[in-house]
């Protein structure tokens, strides 16, 4: 039977639904997309400035990531049963839709992204063939190395209005893998889109920097109250031990414990 509820019970829940007006994209995140990458797409006249703080905001229409697992049908444990067991963790395609500048810097970031992909002919890196390049009739198309073209560090954050709560996506093996088609017509005119969709190995739901592993909210995990505390300055103070490798690549080790580590993050 069910429970009979007053609309005071559940408004402070209906009232309170996250919105999908609010979120942020960033390529690349506190580190660069690869060196090779990012001088190949220096050549083409894409600044880091424009990749780190504009292609992001550009974004108006993306899609968080999900994820299904495979099964596997087994019988023979039990008479007449057949069980589903999980074997593999299968990673959808996103897809992102990008507003084109007047400088044209977002078409070109994307199209000089997957041209970079496949310019092993007329890039060579690390070969000691002499590039060939595209206006040839001879010219091939050859594959880099992955470690040359996908980004780690690319980011989609999903917050509200009081900024207060936010999810944060993390891609581990991000690379363009298709653009759709982009129609430009003689009629009334409308910002120029295109629509983009990438291809990674994973994603790590949640904050992964090397600082949120200190605090302990890294992955989703809330901050464990017993070990940390308030200061009188109302600053937060990190009760733990360990080592960790900062973002710079300097290895800094955690005070031992009962000693504390302040200034991590403000109230």
């Amino acid at each position: 039977m069910p429970i009979r509820r007053r609309i005071s019970d559940f408004k402070p829940l209906f009232t309170n639904l996250a919105q999908t007006s609010h979120y942020e994209v960033r390529f690349g995140g506190v580190g660069p997309l690869g060196g090779p990458l990012m001088a190949y797409l220096s050549r083409k006249g894409i600044s880091q400035r424009f990749i780190f703080e504009d292609a992001g905001l550009l974004c108006f229409n993306a899609s968080l990531p999900t994820s299904s697992l495979a099964t596997a049908e087994i019988t023979g444990n039990f008479m007449g049963i057949t069980e589903k067991f999980a074997h593999t963790r299968q990673y959808s395609v996103i897809s992102l839709e990008f507003y084109v500048d007047k400088n044209y810097n977002a078409l070109k970031f994307m199209e000089s992204w997957m041209e970079f992909i496949a310019s092993g002919s007329n890039n060579p890196i690390g070969s000691s063939l002499a590039p060939i390049g595209q206006n040839r009739k001879d010219y091939i198309s050859r594959m880099q190395y992955p470690e040359y073209y996908k980004s780690d560090r690319t980011t989609i954050t999903k917050f509200d209005r009081d900024y207060n709560r936010e999810i944060e996506y993390t891609f581990i093996g991000l690379f363009p893998s298709a653009m759709s088609s982009i129609p430009v017509s003689y009629s009334s005119s409308e910002i120029l889109k295109m629509s983009v969709n990438f291809e990674y190995d994973r994603y790590i739901a949640g904050k992964s920097l090397s600082l949120n592993e200190i605090v302990g909210n890294n992955n989703n995990n809330q901050i464990n109250n017993n070990n940390n505390q308030l200061n009188n300055n109302n600053q937060r103070v990190v009760y733990r031990t360990g080592s960790y490798l900062g973002e710079s690549g300097v290895r800094g080790t955690i005070p031992n414990q009962g000693s504390v580590l302040p200034t991590i993050l403000n109230n």
